[in-house]
């Protein structure tokens, strides 16, 4: 019987010392954090849970994610709560992202 290999432990790819930080994937990926961050507030608060006569049933709710994650995205996007800056900064001040 063939033994199957652990896989290699993960350990950080260094970054060239040179090399400037890739300012535009950091600001996407504080976008996408802080669009999470509201996507669950808004699920909290009941978005896309609609219960009665006029709700969409269980096709509806197969579907409340999705719009809960457009409706956040738009809302980072439009200045949110202020959080992707806070991210963003926290990426630049990092010691890897130097």
């Amino acid at each position: 019987m063939t033994e199957i290999a652990s896989p290699a432990p993960a350990v950080p790819i260094p970054r060239d010392a040179g090399r400037p930080p890739d300012l535009p994937a950091a600001r996407e990926a504080a976008l996408r954090l802080e669009a999470s961050f509201l996507s669950e507030m808004l699920k909290a608060a009941g978005l896309g849970e609609g219960e009665g006569t006029f709700s969409g049933g269980p096709g509806e709710a197969q579907f409340a994610s999705f719009q809960r994650d457009a409706i956040a995205m738009r809302m980072a996007r439009a200045g949110g709560l202020g959080l992707a800056e806070h991210f963003f900064t926290a990426m630049m001040e990092a010691p890897h992202a130097r």
